[in-house]
């Protein structure tokens, strides 16, 4: 299993700091999410449906209609590379792991490919898998751009994947409105922008002949009946989503300022979180999980990746965390 972050109680167990006063700054969630109401009783007890409403609140959503509901889009991560025979695949890097593990493990012949390789890469690959905006480091594509890319892989069969976890706080940059294409696979999720991410759902947008034979692998009920019944409400709810958009732009760069303030200039991020390279990235991580604030931590390269702080006091208490930095003598720096 890879690391991720939300690892709460084996931070609680690590450090001997009870569950409710960390301050979780790990995941990339919105710390302020979709408010959920109680879930109708009738729910608990009904098998999923197709036509509960789901697909009709995510064509309106996402625009199109060409789409499958999957336990988050992990299910969706672990699943695809089964769908073509053993090739030639590049992955973003530094990504979201999950990916390159996922073609590893089916036999496929994986390539990390930086931001800067990505042209070069296009031709060697037969699949192109891209976190976008990235994960951690926040990169963004032009949608001219990923076409390009995308035109070029499906000339020949091949295909291009963008993971979109990240990118409802900026829905004008997302290729779901372009699909159903030949060769293009879009991955979304209500776990980091509505804050729904125990919920598990999220949606592949693909072509239907690809999305057929995702279903047959996953099977039946793939998303419980109340976590169908929470996405239904949520996609619907335009005022909640313009607001919360407004609060992510506002807060994301109010955390870039903080972290520059005290040394620790973002190299990248998003609206909900930001990316800091630093060769002192473990001693920072461990300064800070003593003191209750959980940070993602990433080795290669060096770095942390902060996400949102939900209230007045969690700022504060991140700015007092930071400025302390500065003072003590962090052990472990890297030269």
């Amino acid at each position: 299993m890879l690391e991720h972050g939300g690892r709460l109680r084996e931070a609680s167990v690590r450090y001997g700091i009870a569950l409710e006063r960390w301050l979780d700054l790990s995941t990339g969630i919105n710390p302020c999410g979709w408010p959920v109401p109680a879930v109708p009783t009738a729910a608990w007890s009904h098998l999923p449906e197709d036509e509960d409403g789901l697909y009709e609140a995510v064509h309106s959503y996402y625009g199109t209609r060409a789409l499958l509901a999957v336990a988050g889009s992990q299910a969706a991560i672990q699943s695809l590379p089964q769908l073509r025979a053993p090739c030639h695949v590049g992955v973003l890097h530094p990504g979201y792991a999950e990916h390159a593990q996922a073609w590893r493990r089916a036999g496929h012949a994986v390539t990390p490919v930086g931001t800067k390789e990505l042209d070069d890469a296009v031709p060697r690959s037969d699949v192109l898998v891209l976190i976008h905006p990235n994960n951690p480091t926040g990169a963004r594509f032009s949608p001219e751009q990923l076409l390009d890319w995308h035109a070029q892989l499906a000339a020949r069969g091949g295909w291009l994947i963008v993971d979109e976890a990240f990118m409802d706080a900026t829905p004008e940059h997302s290729l779901a409105p372009y699909c159903p294409r030949p060769g293009l696979i879009v991955l979304r999720s209500l776990g980091k922008f509505f804050g729904l991410a125990g919920a598990r759902v999220g949606f592949v947008l693909a072509e239907p002949l690809w999305l057929e034979r995702l279903r047959a692998q996953l099977g039946p009920w793939t998303v419980a009946t109340p976590s169908r019944w929470l996405a239904v409400q949520a996609l619907r709810d335009r005022a909640w989503q313009e607001k919360a958009r407004r609060r992510l732009e506002a807060d994301g760069e109010r955390l870039a300022t903080l972290l520059r303030r005290h040394g620790l200039a973002p190299a990248g991020g998003c609206a909900l979180f930001q990316w800091v390279c630093t060769p002192r990235a473990t001693a920072i991580h461990e300064y800070l999980a003593r003191r209750g604030i959980l940070a993602r931590l990433f080795k290669e390269p060096p770095s942390l990746r902060f996400g949102l702080p939900g209230t007045g006091p969690d700022w504060m208490r991140l700015e007092a965390a930071l400025a302390g930095i500065g003072a003590h003598d962090l052990p472990g720096v890297c030269a």
